[in-house]
């Protein structure tokens, strides 16, 4: 059901970007209770002029290793869970592939459930 967009500087390995990939899926399916196998996920890399950011907003001091994450998800969560959930990315990314928590940054859009369509042109999760 999430739709994780991830953005970060051109030029990291594949093993990285993958690690995001599994760090990120991992908080998921702990946190939000996501099926292993719901995984929709894109990486986009962009090289300096095009990765615009403040490195000091909110006193958080951030470095060119800045990853960008965006969850569509379904509007269901408690704030509890989304604290979880954005802790559990971090601690995750540190580990691996090694991401400053500084560095981990997380935008939660919540939707209705039948604002999905996963194929066939059907909307699965509309009542």
């Amino acid at each position: 059901m999430p739709l994780t967009r991830i953005a970060l500087r051109a030029g990291k390995p594949a093993d990285y970007r993958q690690a995001l990939t599994q760090g990120i899926q991992r908080a998921l399916t702990d946190v939000f209770n996501v099926p292993e196998d719901d995984i929709f996920m894109v990486i986009t890399e962009h090289d300096a002029s095009n990765f615009v950011y403040g490195r000091n907003y909110l006193d958080i001091e951030r470095s060119d290793d800045l990853v960008l994450i965006q969850i569509a998800a379904n509007n269901t969560r408690t704030v509890d869970q989304k604290k979880a959930l954005y802790k559990r990315i971090a601690d995750n990314l540190a580990e691996s592939p090694g991401v400053r928590r500084e560095d981990v940054f997380v935008n939660l859009v919540e939707v209705l459930k039948e604002n999905w369509s996963f194929g066939n042109g059907i909307a699965q999760y509309a009542i």
